[in-house]
C-alpha cells in the first residue's frame, strides 16, 4: 500500500536536519550546508513547504528563562471514549494554555498530557480549575517531572 507522503532523499533530508537546527538560516548558507547551489536550494525548500512537510517556523524559548520550569505529566482517564466524546474533550484541551501537549494513547489511561507552570501551587490550580473541569474526565494522575533529559530532537531522526 502506497503511502501520501512524499519522497525525501538525502538533500531533502540534509536541508530538514539543518532547518531544524537553525530555522533562520539563509538560503545561501542553507545551499552551501547542503552542498547544492542556490536555486535548487530554493526549489527544494518551497516544495517542502508546499508538500507540508514543512508546516511553519517559529521561534524556540527556554521555558525556565520565562519562570515556566515546572513540568507534570498527566495520566486523563475519560467517562466517555466514543469519538463525540473525544472530540468534545479535544476542542477543550486545545484551550488550556499551560498544556503543551496531548496525546491520545492506547493502554490503562486514554490520554498523557504535558503541563507546563510556574510551580506546584500554579500547577494544582492548573489541575482543580482546567484539567478536571474537561469533559468526560473521570480521574487523573500526575507525575512531576525532576529534569528534561533530552527534548527537540527531531533532527537526529532525520
Amino acid at each position: 500500500m502506497k503511502n501520501d507522503y512524499p519522497e525525501l532523499d538525502r538533500f531533502d533530508r540534509s536541508i530538514l536536519s539543518v532547518l531544524a537546527v537553525d530555522g533562520r538560516i539563509s538560503i545561501t548558507d542553507l545551499a552551501r550546508k547542503i552542498g547544492l547551489s542556490k536555486s535548487p536550494t530554493q526549489a527544494r525548500l518551497r516544495r517542502l513547504e508546499a508538500d507540508g512537510v514543512i508546516t511553519g517556523y517559529r521561534a524556540l524559548f527556554d521555558p525556565i528563562r520565562l519562570g515556566l520550569d515546572h513540568v507534570s505529566f498527566v495520566e486523563v482517564r475519560l467517562q466517555d471514549t466514543r469519538e463525540a466524546a473525544l472530540a468534545e474533550f479535544n476542542a477543550a484541551v486545545a484551550r488550556v494554555p499551560e498544556i503543551e501537549q496531548v496525546h491520545l494513547i492506547a493502554g490503562n489511561f486514554d490520554y498523557l498530557m504535558k503541563v507546563r507552570t510556574q510551580n506546584m501551587s500554579d500547577y494544582r490550580r492548573v489541575l482543580a480549575e482546567h484539567i478536571s473541569t474537561l469533559p468526560h474526565v473521570s480521574n487523573t494522575s500526575t507525575y512531576v517531572a525532576m529534569q528534561a533529559v533530552k527534548e527537540n530532537a527531531l533532527s537526529d531522526i532525520i
